[in-house]
């Protein structure tokens, strides 16, 4: 007799929705009531709770059996992490009656684990009812019903007519405060100089400027910062590190006064020899120390005993300008009372920001307030370099007793807050006859600048994808900061240049040879964490399906598949934190850790929000991300910002919803919120929640090769396929077509995430191709504002885009929000597969027009793969006659900063 599981209710039970989608009905005996029906679809009220009386018990179930000749099915379902002996992550029971005609004349659909309670899913029933089963256009029907929910369905951007019509409201936007003063920064001139006198007088004689902050109002302890490593200073002290240093700001009463009389600041430098490339920091072994590597297998010296080819090179690729719309931009209020300061920041950190004005100013965390509204745009520009402006600012405020504002001009912007570390790798491979890799030996470097900031973190990101998709057996500028795809991008770009030139070698097709050496599935990556939910290979598969990919070959080999793997956090930051409230009138305030720059992060949180509150989208409202309605945040970077803080936002309004249980048993579950919440009210119950998730899965330590914790929680998959068009004369390329289909697991918001692929290729693109930072011998950026840097405008996309989404897959054991994956930097890497398809043209114009094909080298791409290195690398008669002789001891006026 099942009745004792029965009134257990668990919510994970197998039997239950059998149960109640077959009709059954149970009966009871009760002391008071005697014998009497209780009908399993009303039995389950709440989480283990049931309709059952306290002194009643269950003494029988009656299963109706259908009549003779009744077209009825009955099926059971369930889903467990391994197919026996574990309990369920979803079960289900279906019941359908047909008529002779297949139409639908009565059913059920009962779930289990899809709620507190065992429950039936009420609206797909009603979509199905009375229509014809065997059709597709009802299926689909039903499937879109049973996501009532506003989670799947592609909502726009909360922002984006405010955006569009210049009503979104960003830093600089905000109304000017009486009192307040602007900030114009005082930049270094020199690259790597002693500091010997700075002299603001030109400055303070000009009208209306009313003073200045420099090293003398900060002592040594807290003029340096870092987020990993305090190693650079707010203002140069002694010596100047960089062009674009930061040696003081002037304040005065306009934008326009401050920035000019900061030009007139007399600063006298004693000038040092500068590093500016990476082979110069190599040959002098200027290095950080880091020393961090992976290793599998035997020592590479004696893998490469037994190996049938050996081959060497050198990867080089250059940085790249975040070029977000909005540069940096903070504003900085002081508080009458207790030295209280709020600080809004274009920012992806509000949490760094916060220590760091605390440091600089003297006050604590406390009673620094630090507030984002939106971002236009960040790309891991602003994880770290926006608190350098701030806190400058900060330290003014502190001194004037006014608010100070500033927002940098993209020259400004571009000089001092660093790109995408440029990076080189020194290579070793060994292939068999037949392929397959054999062993890799690589040593990376990256330009970090003349601080660490965060690109100690990059270096090991780029360390963990340099196996990209693929099995291998064996294994003085700026200060360079995060950006999108945070080391990624430089490692997958390494392992197809292998890749490449591998293939050239064997004169084997590259798609041929990343076949044979895909992963597979629970294969072990060089950081020893079993490869899970590996959908590559099916990506592939569909990919070349929808694009026509076979077909289009035969006409052209202007194609290149290229493949990508991605991303994590440090584990320290994989935590958020929210903030709810519900007010009498069911409207609903959302705060969580998470920053908005555009990615649509706030819609999707208020998604989510709506479908745990079964609410419309219209009652949740996300204000602001702002230090003093959660603390301790993490930055909004690396793609996790809907993993940590969808599951955060979940989980409170859980709680939430306990206090509304009562209230939904009384009035009814589907009743609207704001009913639920007013009788909540006129009780005094809370209808306030926080909650708080940290992902306890990972916590890899380089080093430990015996029993790791993963690194990654999961992995993000995707693949491109671009056709291009190259004009040999030129060097210019044209994009002709580009498919692309990523796997975004359940994706929370299908629209935003097209939007994000999309984006996210075109910038990729444009890295791999077309930006390209140039620096001039005196180590100050050549390529520092829209005049001298290029990235993609509308005639560089593709002309035939396609953008998919991996169907077809369950996603079983993903643990994400919603079974969800994050979406936006993985896409960035795809935009290579345009540079490696302009290999095929290039080799082709080559091969015709040399004489002995036999002395010509394997071609290797640097990146970006611009025009002028696309024309000079097809070698022809004009190029060989137009090259100019190096002499010993000459320079070029401009240097590349992959160099």
């Amino acid at each position: 007799m099942p009745a004792g599981n029965i009134v257990t209710a668990s919510p994970i039970s197998d039997l239950n929705p059998v149960l109640m989608a077959s009709g059954t009905v149970l009966t009871a005996q009760s002391k008071t009531r005697g014998e009497f029906p209780l009908l399993m679809k009303e039995f389950f009220v709440a989480y283990q709770m049931t309709a059952l009386p306290a002194d009643s018990i269950i003494t029988k179930l009656t299963i109706p059996l259908p009549a003779e000749g009744t077209r009825e099915v009955i099926k059971s379902y369930k889903q467990a992490k391994r197919k026996d002996d574990d309990i369920a992550i979803v079960t289900a029971g279906f019941r359908v009656v047909l008529d002779e005609s297949s139409v639908v004349t009565h059913i059920s659909l009962a779930y289990g684990g899809m709620a507190p309670k065992t429950v039936e899913a009420k609206i797909s029933m009603e979509a199905l009812l009375g229509k014809k089963l065997f059709d597709n256009t009802v299926l689909e029907d039903a499937v879109a019903a049973m996501e009532k929910r506003v989670v799947g369905k592609q909502i726009p951007h909360l922002s984006d007519l405010k955006q569009a019509t210049g009503e979104a409201e960003y830093i600089d936007d905000m109304p000017n405060i009486e009192g307040q003063h602007f900030g114009g920064l005082v930049f270094s001139k020199k690259a790597h100089t002693k500091r010997v006198k700075v002299n603001f007088a030109p400055a303070l004689q000009v009208p209306c400027v009313a003073g200045f902050v420099d090293i003398n109002d900060l002592d040594d302890g807290r003029n340096l910062w870092g987020s990993v490593k305090k190693d650079e200073p707010f203002f140069a002290k002694d010596f100047v590190h960089s062009h674009g240093q930061p040696i003081g700001m002037v304040y005065a009463e306009s934008a326009a006064i401050a920035q000019a009389a900061a030009q007139l600041v007399d600063v006298q430098y004693e000038e040092l020899p500068p590093i500016l490339t990476i082979s110069e920091a190599i040959a002098v072994k200027s290095f950080f120390s880091h020393g961090k590597m992976l290793i599998r297998g035997k020592p590479t010296a004696e893998g490469f005993k037994d190996c049938d080819f050996v081959y060497e090179g050198v990867a080089r690729m250059g940085g790249q300008e975040h070029f977000y719309l909005e540069t940096n931009a903070a504003t900085v209020i002081p508080r009458p009372e207790d030295r209280e300061m709020e600080v809004w920041s274009s920012t992806q950190n509000i949490m760094e920001m916060q220590e760091f004005v605390s440091q600089v100013t003297g006050v604590p965390s406390s009673r620094i307030v630090a507030k984002v509204k939106r971002m236009g745009g960040g790309f891991g520009g602003k994880e770290s370099r926006s608190v350098q402006l701030a806190c400058i600012l900060a330290v003014g405020t502190k001194k004037v007793g006014r608010p100070i504002r500033s927002m940098l001009n993209h020259d400004e912007d571009m000089m001092t807050s660093g790109q995408r570390n440029p990076f080189q790798a020194h290579w070793k491979v060994s292939v068999s006859k037949d392929g397959m890799l054999q062993v890799l030996d690589a040593d990376v470097y990256d330009n970090a600048g003349y601080s660490q900031d965060l690109s100690g973190v990059v270096m090991d990101h780029a360390l963990t994808y340099m196996d990209s998709c693929y099995w291998i057996p064996h294994t003085n500028t700026h200060s360079n900061t995060a950006f999108r795809g945070f080391g990624a991008p430089q490692g997958q770009y390494i392992a197809e240049c292998i890749i490449t030139a591998i293939a050239d070698h064997l004169e084997m097709s590259v798609d041929e040879l990343r076949g044979k050496n895909l992963y597979k599935e629970g294969q072990l990556t060089p950081f020893l964490q079993p490869l899970e939910g590996w959908h590559v290979p099916q990506i592939i598969t569909q990919l070349k399906a929808e694009s026509d990919y076979d077909a289009r070959i035969q006409q052209l080999e202007e194609f290149n598949r290229t493949f990508g793997l991605s991303l994590s956090t440090a584990v320290h930051l994989n935590k958020a934190g929210a903030l709810v409230h519900i007010y009498n009138d069911g409207s609903v305030l959302l705060a969580h850790s998470g920053t908005e720059m555009g990615q649509g992060l706030y819609a999707k949180m208020c998604q989510i929000a709506a479908l745990e509150l079964n609410c419309l989208l219209d009652a949740i409202f996300t204000s602001e991300t702002s230090s003093n309605t959660v603390a301790n945040t993490s930055p909004t970077a690396a793609s996790s910002g809907s993993d940590l803080n969808g599951m955060a936002v979940q989980y409170t309004c859980q709680q939430l919803n306990a206090c509304l249980e009562p209230f939904c048993q009384k009035y009814g579950a589907d009743t609207p919120l704001k009913t639920l919440t007013h009788a909540a009210y006129l009780e005094c119950m809370n209808l306030s929640a926080n909650g708080y998730y940290k992902m306890l899965t990972t916590g890899y330590i380089w080093g430990n090769y015996v029993d790791p914790l993963p690194l990654y929680f999961y992995f993000k998959q995707g693949a491109a396929i671009s056709e291009v068009e190259l004009d040999v004369l030129t060097g210019s390329h044209t994009g002709v077509r580009t498919d692309i289909k990523m796997d975004a697991g359940l994706s929370i918001n299908p629209a935003i995430n097209y939007g994000q692929i999309a984006g996210a290729f075109v910038q990729g693109q444009g890295l791999f191709t077309m930006e390209e930072t140039l620096w001039q011998k005196n180590c100050e950026l050549f390529t520092h504002g829209p005049g001298t840097y290029k990235i993609p405008g509308f005639t560089d996309i593709p002309q035939v885009f396609n953008v998919g989404l991996l169907k077809g897959v369950k996603w079983a054991k993903l643990r994400s929000i919603q079974s969800s994956k994050g979406i936006g930097e993985p896409p960035l890497f795809l935009g290579a597969s345009v540079l490696f398809a302009l290999q095929e043209p290039v080799k082709a114009a080559r091969e015709s027009v040399v004489v002995e094909k036999e002395g010509l080298e394997v071609l290797q791409l640097d990146s970006p793969a611009t025009a002028e290195r696309m024309r000079v690398a097809v070698g022809d008669w004009i190029v060989r006659w137009a090259k100019v002789e190096v002499k010993e001891g000459e320079k070029g006026l401009l240097v590349e900063a992959m160099a």
